[in-house]
């Protein structure tokens, strides 16, 4: 709990400073470049690691900055998370950011289940009855599920609409029992 509370207030602090100046956007994308080489390269553990001295540890965190070619409020938003040892909660932070952005530009992320994969046109079909249910914009992804049967299942943020047919044959089943 106390990671998410720092996640916010960090990812709230950096999200004004972007509204401030117009790149918030900009500077989620990098955020979420910087979160993703941590992931992959295994650093954050180092970043973190209390045993390495200080000085080794703002050395690999330049070199990281350096290569990344990041702008100077993430570069030093990413500094600050260093010098005051948050830099291991760079993810949560990072999904916090992520979630806020999405709020300010009001776009909600969707997953939709199929038993087969959709084409191009069923899946703007899909997108465009979520953004008139929501009234959002919706990005969507979508997955493969051969165990649903058919139908599809959407989930938007805490809405699941369960159109599968392995969930009416469930409902059918229970009817049946109950008489």
């Amino acid at each position: 709990m106390i990671s998410q509370t720092l996640a916010r207030r960090y990812a709230q602090a950096l999200l004004a400073l972007g509204r401030e100046d117009g790149q918030y956007a900009a500077y989620g994308l990098e955020l979420a470049a910087f979160t993703q080489v941590m992931e992959n390269l295994d650093l954050g553990g180092a970043l973190s690691n209390p045993i390495l001295p200080k000085n080794t540890r703002r050395l690999i965190l330049d070199r990281i900055l350096e290569k990344l070619k990041l702008s100077k409020m993430t570069a030093n938003f990413l500094v600050l998370l260093q010098d005051k040892g948050r830099i291991g909660h760079i993810q949560a932070i990072n999904r916090t950011y992520q979630h806020l952005v999405d709020e300010v530009g009001n776009i909600q992320r969707a997953t939709v289940v199929t038993a087969q994969a959709v084409d191009a046109k069923a899946q703007a079909d899909l997108k465009a009855t979520l953004e008139k249910l929501t009234g959002k914009t919706i990005v969507l992804e979508t997955q493969v599920d051969p165990a649903i049967i058919g139908g599809v299942v959407a989930r938007v943020g805490d809405l699941t609409l369960d159109g599968s047919i392995k969930t009416q044959l469930k409902n059918l089943k229970e009817s049946l029992i109950k008489g």
